[in-house]
């Protein structure tokens, strides 16, 4: 479109709004503050976050960072039109990614992109990413929020997020030590978490056509309650465990399943052998199984199935860490064993 006479474009006429982010970040500094812990050496505004370490509390520290989306569960939060949730997904995915290394998370920062900035929006989300800090434990100590109009619709938007932590190097989990007769542990999920989400709103919307305010009452809710349940994040059930037990292996549960992600951390000829009648999984899976008949194999390589975080131990530890974890208000059972086998991989029983 040609300029009409004496026409002169500005940022905000191409469709960025400098005004509007400067009040989106008085909007959110309350929420970040409220994330900073010991350590956090800097307030909001500079070029970088810092952050101090803690040497008196480390030998051999290793600095353990991760990354990671929210995927296509974004869709849905535009749906709904909530967004004050979102922000826990993005802290989790990445928080937890870490804990199974051992990991205690120090500090996040998140990357928002959106069509259009509308201040108490972005403040919504980011209050979102605030409260999985706390959750985590981490301090957010820095992020970026990019208009992008022309690449984003106005009501779009993405976010990603990005954690350090940090763990004694003799403390480090790796899955080494994992042997046939280990116990494997498994702490339940707030639902579908984080991923899987192409697959389920293809089953829930366009195969059963439900809308976001649908009510099922086999899930006890609408259709979009179900789907914008914050994912869970671990760190405050495990970190206690690290000082106590010897914690051989974790794994994340994400996008690949039981399935895919337990042999993550499985030395060289061994296996997990679970047994499906140990836990049932929550009402979620089996209604996108049905509506979209989805095969029992499909389902527990691309869901968490139930099962957020495994955790691998001695079989003579297994009944303290239950008992541990219990006593502190967490679900676990023990889910299976580790057995030898020529390939690492998942067995169901």
């Amino acid at each position: 479109m040609a300029l009409k006479k004496n026409e002169k474009l500005t940022y905000a006429s191409a469709g960025v709004d400098i005004e509007a982010g400067g009040r989106a970040v008085e909007l959110m500094k309350e929420s970040v503050r409220s994330t900073f812990r010991p350590g956090v050496m800097a307030d909001l505004g500079g070029f970088g976050g810092l952050f101090a370490l803690d040497h008196s509390r480390y030998r051999e520290p290793v600095l353990v960072s991760g990354t990671d989306g929210v995927g296509t569960k974004l869709r849905v939060a535009m749906m709904v039109d909530r967004h004050d949730t979102i922000g826990i997904d993005a802290v989790a995915m990445c928080a937890n990614d870490i804990l199974v290394q051992g990991a205690e998370p120090l500090f996040f920062l998140d990357y928002l992109a959106v069509g259009k900035l509308v201040p108490e929006k972005v403040a919504a989300i980011v209050s979102g990413v605030a409260e999985g800090c706390k959750r985590a434990g981490c301090a957010l100590i820095g992020g970026e929020t990019a208009e992008m109009p022309g690449f984003y619709g106005e009501n779009e938007y993405d976010i990603a997020g990005f954690v350090v932590g940090i763990v004694e190097k003799s403390r480090l989990v790796d899955g080494s030590e994992i042997k046939a007769g280990d116990a494997v542990i498994g702490i339940p999920s707030s639902g579908l978490h984080s991923n899987g989400y192409s697959l389920a709103r293809k089953t829930v919307f366009e195969v059963a056509g439900y809308g976001v305010d649908k009510y099922i009452g086999e899930l006890g809710r609408t259709v979009g309650e179900e789907l914008i349940e914050p994912t869970r994040i671990y760190v405050n059930a495990v970190l206690p465990l690290l000082s106590r037990f010897s914690i051989k292996g974790m794994a994340h549960i994400t996008g690949g399943g039981l399935t895919e992600n337990i042999p993550r951390i499985l030395p060289a000829g061994t296996a997990a052998a679970l047994d499906r009648k140990t836990w049932r999984p929550p009402p979620v899976f089996g209604l996108i199984q049905k509506i979209g008949s989805v095969d029992e194999e499909e389902m527990l390589r691309t869901f968490n199935m139930g099962i957020g975080l495994v955790l691998v131990a001695g079989a003579g530890d297994a009944g303290s860490i239950l008992e541990d974890l219990r006593g502190r208000g967490e679900e676990a059972f023990v889910m299976g064993e580790i057995v030898e086998a020529a390939e690492k991989c998942v067995i169901y029983r």
